[in-house]
């Protein structure tokens, strides 16, 4: 697993990830006619996260398809008891559905937003894992949140070229039982105060804390341990 260096999100930064950035497996779906892994038929490779409309990915096809599948095979680390392996997607245009090692892990909607898979359940015991990606978005779907990308062949006057696929980037993160999930910091400039909302994910328990220690460079504002969380 890597370390701090090229973390994709900037909070909760973790020391259990790996980028699984790099070449997948790639084939081009024009009609959207494939709905499961095994009809795949693997065309050629891929660089993720790049569009596969742009150079830098390897495809470079800025023409009309409906969907598009990617494959790529990992080594999950080892997990002691209680850890959790998420699968975490910067974003994937438009709608995603992923699989591993056969078994769907996800399905999510909307180019634009992250979303997560916990995979610990779906793990083989020995060998590599596999995920496969299907993303599908209709050029010619006008109804869809699609910022400035052009549903012409060609781009004109104020419209982009469009986006396909994994365009963020793909990652793997160990977590223990009980992780923090989410924050919410909620000020208050009437009352020159400030306040934290924590989400936790896993496993509760009753003797959880939580810590809280805010600083503006070398200088120490607060410091806080909640008990009973």
């Amino acid at each position: 697993m890597l370390g701090a260096r090229g973390y994709p999100r900037p909070q909760l930064r973790r020391r259990g990830w790996a980028s699984l950035d790099g070449e997948w497996q790639f084939a081009l779906d024009r009609d959207a006619a494939w709905t499961r892994p095994a009809d795949v038929e693997w065309q050629t490779t891929i660089r993720v996260p790049f569009a596969p409309e742009t150079p830098a990915s390897g495809i470079g096809d800025t023409s009309f398809y409906r969907a598009c599948w990617y494959r790529r095979r990992f080594e999950a680390p080892p997990l002691t008891e209680g850890e959790r392996l998420m699968l975490h997607f910067g974003a994937v245009d438009y709608g995603a559905t992923v699989w591993v090692n056969g078994v769907v892990a996800a399905q999510h909607e909307g180019g634009y937003t992250p979303f997560a898979a916990d995979v610990t359940d779906l793990l083989v015991a020995n060998g590599p894992q596999t995920i496969v990606v299907r993303a599908e978005d209709d050029p010619h779907d006008l109804a869809k949140p699609r910022g400035k990308q052009d549903w012409q062949l060609h781009p004109h006057a104020i419209w982009y070229p469009r986006t396909t696929g994994i365009w963020q980037t793909v990652w793997l993160e160990r977590l223990p039982a009980t992780w923090v999930d989410a924050l919410c910091w909620i000020p208050s400039l009437e009352d020159w105060e400030i306040g934290l909302s924590a989400r936790l994910g896993g496993r509760r328990r009753e003797d959880l804390r939580l810590g809280i220690r805010l600083a503006a460079g070398d200088t120490l504002l607060a410091r806080i341990i909640h008990r009973g969380v």
